[in-house]
This record gives structure tokens, C-alpha cells and sequence, in this order.
């Protein structure tokens, strides 16, 4: 079983950038497809991005195409999520999630999908 750890959250005014961070420890990572969501108070876990195991296929949710990217590297077995332009409706806990994949380049967007989670690291963007 892998597990996950996120850093890299805090407090940005609109406009700004972070970088999220998803360290694995357990296992290698570079037979798992992993995703970022989100998650706000009274709403479901939402999906943000995710990334195939073979680091060549990538998808985004609608709301953060063009100024999110989802990134990984097995070597350092981390995967990362580079978050520009935030807006105030950006703002939630932020989630990384890993599993096995079958085949490289197939990616998942659905948290039932993921098997292992981390605890999450909370990202507040202030107008």
C-alpha cells in the first residue's frame, strides 16, 4: 500500500501561483496513475487532474484547463501540481490519489477510482 503525503498549500492573493506537491512513500510509483482533487465544505470530492503512469497522458477538469498542470517524477517518486491564476473559487483542501494501473497511458477522474489517498493540504486564495 502506498502512502501519500501533499504539501505546498497556504495563502495566495487572486492571481497567484502554487505548486502542490504529493510525495509517495511504500512503494514506487511508477506503475500507479495518480489524480489531484478537491474538496469544499457541503460539496462531493471533485476532480482536478490526472495523469497516466507513463507520464504522457494528462486530463483536466474544465475549470482549471490552461492554468493548472499535473506533473510527476517516478525517479524522485513525487507528483506535483502547478496551480497558476488562482481564483478565489480555487480555494479547498487539496487531495492526491494513487493506483494501480494496467496499462501506461490510461488515466482515471473519478475519486472511486483511487484506492489510496493522502490527508490532503489546504489552498486558500484570497480576491
Amino acid at each position: 500500500q502506498v502512502q501519500l503525503v501533499e504539501s505546498g498549500g497556504g495563502l495566495v492573493q487572486a492571481g497567484g501561483s502554487l505548486r502542490l506537491s504529493c510525495a509517495a512513500s511504500g512503494r514506487a510509483i511508477g506503475d500507479l496513475a495518480m489524480g489531484w482533487f478537491l474538496h469544499t465544505p457541503g460539496k462531493e470530492r471533485e476532480f482536478v487532474a490526472s495523469i497516466s503512469r507513463s507520464n504522457d497522458r494528462t486530463y483536466y477538469a474544465d475549470s482549471v484547463k490552461g492554468r493548472f498542470t499535473i506533473s510527476r517524477d517516478n525517479h524522485k517518486d513525487t507528483m506535483y501540481l502547478q496551480m497558476n491564476s488562482l481564483k478565489s473559487e480555487d480555494t479547498a483542501v487539496y487531495y492526491c490519489a494513487a493506483r494501480e494501473s494496467p496499462e501506461p497511458t490510461i488515466f482515471y477522474a473519478a475519486p472511486a477510482d483511487f484506492g489510496s489517498w493522502g490527508r490532503g493540504t489546504q489552498v486558500t486564495v484570497s480576491s
